[in-house]
């Protein structure tokens, strides 16, 4: 990828979008630019944070392995989408995930460090990156809520309407059911269950990955239930 193409792929993102077109170009000096195949991982769980990222293509898992060897979805990122910034404000910091591909993806890794000297050189920059953050982090806490509060029947259901294209009825998971399910907190067998129950209310039939809503709003109706 040639310069003015990594510029206009940080300037398309959201929270580079505020960015000074000097502020850009000092981003795009302290890149790089990572190819992944499936299954490669970025980093793991405990490794020094040294960048940050930011998502050109394809699909990257973020997961933490607990003692026994559990291993728990923690997000699943797509285009545009970037993680590990906030670790740039510790002074020590290291990644409490590990970070691998789902799909062959391209990502941009960035100089923690000196991002955040730039931050230091600009208040109101920084203001806008702690503006950004926060939105994101409002964004944590109610997905928090949703894993505390609603069934594993309401997490299934809002995640395909989440997934599912507005204009079609029938679409393909994009991820393991495995990955899903552990995405979502529930056992995959429980995650089995509840698409099997599903489908006998004739709600939704899942072949493989292709999925096909039969009725969206039942759906609808589960995903607001408590």
């Amino acid at each position: 990828m040639d310069s003015q193409k990594l510029l206009e792929a940080l300037r398309g993102c959201h929270m580079f979008s505020e960015l000074t077109e000097t502020q850009l170009d000092r981003v795009r000096r302290h890149s790089h630019i990572i190819d992944m195949v499936e299954g490669e991982s970025l980093f793991f769980q405990g490794d020094d944070a040294v960048s940050f990222y930011l998502v050109l293509s394809g699909r990257i898992k973020l997961y933490r392995v607990s003692p026994e060897g559990k291993e728990k979805v923690v997000e699943i990122l797509e285009k545009d989408a970037t993680f590990a910034e906030a670790l740039m404000f510790q002074d020590e910091p290291h990644y409490p995930v590990t970070s691998t591909a789902l799909a062959p993806s391209r990502v941009v890794g960035i100089n923690s460090r000196d991002f955040k000297a730039m931050l230091r050189d600009s208040v109101d920059t920084c203001f806008l990156m702690l503006a950004k953050m926060s939105f994101r982090l409002r964004g944590l806490i109610r997905e928090i809520d949703a894993l505390s509060l609603d069934t594993g029947t309401v997490r299934t259901v809002s995640y395909l309407l989440a997934q599912a294209p507005e204009e079609a009825d029938s679409f393909d998971l994009k991820v393991a059911k495995s990955v899903i399910a552990s995405r979502l907190s529930v056992k995959p067998e429980t995650f089995s269950r509840i698409l099997k129950h599903l489908h006998e209310q004739e709600i939704v039939s899942i072949d493989g990955r292709n999925v096909t809503i039969h009725d969206r709003d039942a759906m609808i109706s589960l995903s607001s239930s408590d």
